[in-house]
């Protein structure tokens, strides 16, 4: 699926003061990364705080995004969970007229064995209209998807690919070594994007991208052209802000950047709180 290689963004939910959701910084983030030739958006996943909305703030999320993209750029939806029937139940209940694809994360809290989670992602792909992408991220689900459960899963009809977020990238190259042809192998971590990239695979669904648009999708397609001193100067120039993306957690980190470049409002919803007044200073001095 040539439409997802390069970088998606997995978009914030902007937020006003009262808690309620900033449609107008929603569109400037939408418009800021298609002017930065992003090459796809990623709607509701974790960087979105979606366990914090409301399925009605979902519904109306989902509809101003897919208005604002207005058919620009190709959009993958968020769909999981730790209850297999109510994942199928959303799949098709929800229009997914407008999206590409669904990105469904290992399930979480619950720890299902390996076969649990191939079992897991074999009913959602057989259940589901649209193509489905694999997320594999322990550091939020407690359970890793290792690099064979993954190889059985992308031999299924309709799974086409995987955001790999371990940070292990001996499993992310096993996973390479041994994939179907046509199977997707995303990073789900901004600091590998490149590594991932150059070793063979096709992209970066990014959080630090939607901050820096121009110069991080610019590097990941220096290395999908093999053009590879290019994209390490620039990854090397943007790693300390990645660093400060996530030092307090995602997103409270990229929405303290979306504030300091005037893109939106830096607030989160709790249990997440706003970024320290130390590391607001350090982005803002990187940004200068």
């Amino acid at each position: 699926m040539k439409e997802l290689r390069g970088t998606g963004i997995a978009l914030v939910t902007p937020f006003n003061e009262n808690g309620s959701i900033d449609f107008d910084g929603l569109t400037k983030l939408i418009n800021n990364c298609i002017e930065g030739k992003v090459e796809y958006l990623v709607v509701l996943g974790t960087t979105a705080e979606s366990a914090t909305l409301t399925a009605t703030e979902k519904q109306e999320v989902i509809h101003h995004i897919i208005k604002i993209n207005d058919k620009r750029l190709p959009l993958v939806l968020g769909i999981g969970g730790n209850n297999t029937k109510a994942v199928i139940d959303e799949i098709e209940t929800r229009d997914l007229s407008d999206f590409a694809a669904i990105l469904s994360v290992v399930p979480m809290y619950n720890k299902p064995s390996q076969e649990g989670i191939f079992k897991h992602y074999q009913a959602i792909a057989k259940a589901s209209p649209k193509p489905i992408l694999l997320y594999n991220v322990p550091s939020r689900t407690s359970v890793n998807m290792t690099a064979e459960t993954t190889l059985r899963l992308a031999n299924l009809d309709n799974i086409i690919g995987i955001k790999e977020a371990t940070g292990d990238f001996t499993q992310v190259l096993n996973i390479l070594k041994d994939k179907p042809k046509d199977f997707l192998v995303i990073s789900g971590d901004d600091t590998l994007a490149l590594p991932l990239v150059t070793a063979g695979g096709d992209g970066v669904i990014s959080v630090i991208g939607q901050g820096f648009p121009l110069e991080f999708s610019g590097l990941i397609r220096s290395g999908l052209k093999n053009e590879t001193s290019v994209g390490y100067q620039s990854l090397y120039e943007l790693l300390p802000v990645i660093d400060y993306a996530f030092e307090e957690g995602n997103p409270v980190g990229i929405k303290a950047i979306l504030k300091t470049k005037n893109v939106c409002e830096d607030f989160v919803r709790l249990p997440l709180i706003k970024a320290s007044e130390q590391l607001n200073s350090k982005i803002k001095d990187f940004i200068k």
